[in-house]
């Protein structure tokens, strides 16, 4: 139950305004830090919830696949450009992000992870390499300022960022493969 607590306290931490001001005001801290420490802080609280309605999470999420789409399709709409800007403009957006990653994408993954197998999970990866990859593409490759809130070098630095998150996810994803994970758990 302490990392709950934890989760909660760090939820506490990102959504006050000094905190969330200084993280939104530069693009690779905005995306790559405070968007996933939101989604970790659901992840901690997730075993909360998972204590607290059971039945809710073995009925709705029985093998893992439900929550895993919502997990990836919030997670996608978040890396969208449009809504990076949206959420520093519009106040319901903002909103809809601090309670979408973490109780929309944390705590369907923490409830997801185990029961869509190793199998799952190498998919997953996959799925993070191909987006953290394309991101790269796109902010890197950009002629033009993509975002309004956010200077064009701000973009490149993001792009380069996320080509290297990229980068250590296929190694990651590639040891899957030649590492005998039974002999570590």
């Amino acid at each position: 139950m302490k990392q709950s607590f934890y989760g909660l306290l760090l939820f506490i931490f990102l959504i006050l305004p000094p905190v969330a001001a200084i993280m939104e005001s530069v693009m690779i801290v905005h995306m790559h830090m405070q968007m996933t420490l939101l989604v970790i802080s659901g992840l901690l609280m997730g075993r909360f919830f998972q204590l607290k309605f059971p039945r809710f999470f073995s009925k709705w999420n029985a093998n893992g696949i439900p929550g895993i789409l919502l997990f990836v399709i919030i997670w996608s709409y978040w890396m969208v450009p449009r809504a990076m800007d949206e959420a520093l403009t519009m106040q319901m957006v903002e909103l809809f992000k601090f309670g979408s990653l973490p109780f929309l994408a944390g705590v369907p993954l923490r409830d997801s992870w185990k029961k869509i197998g190793a199998a799952g999970q190498k998919v997953i990866f996959g799925f993070l390499v191909i987006m953290f990859s394309l991101m790269a593409l796109l902010y890197i490759g950009a002629d033009s300022q993509i975002c309004n809130n956010y200077l064009e070098v701000e973009q490149k630095t993001l792009g380069w960022g996320s080509l290297f998150i990229g980068a250590l996810l296929l190694i990651y994803v590639i040891q899957l493969f030649f590492i005998d994970q039974s002999e570590y758990e």
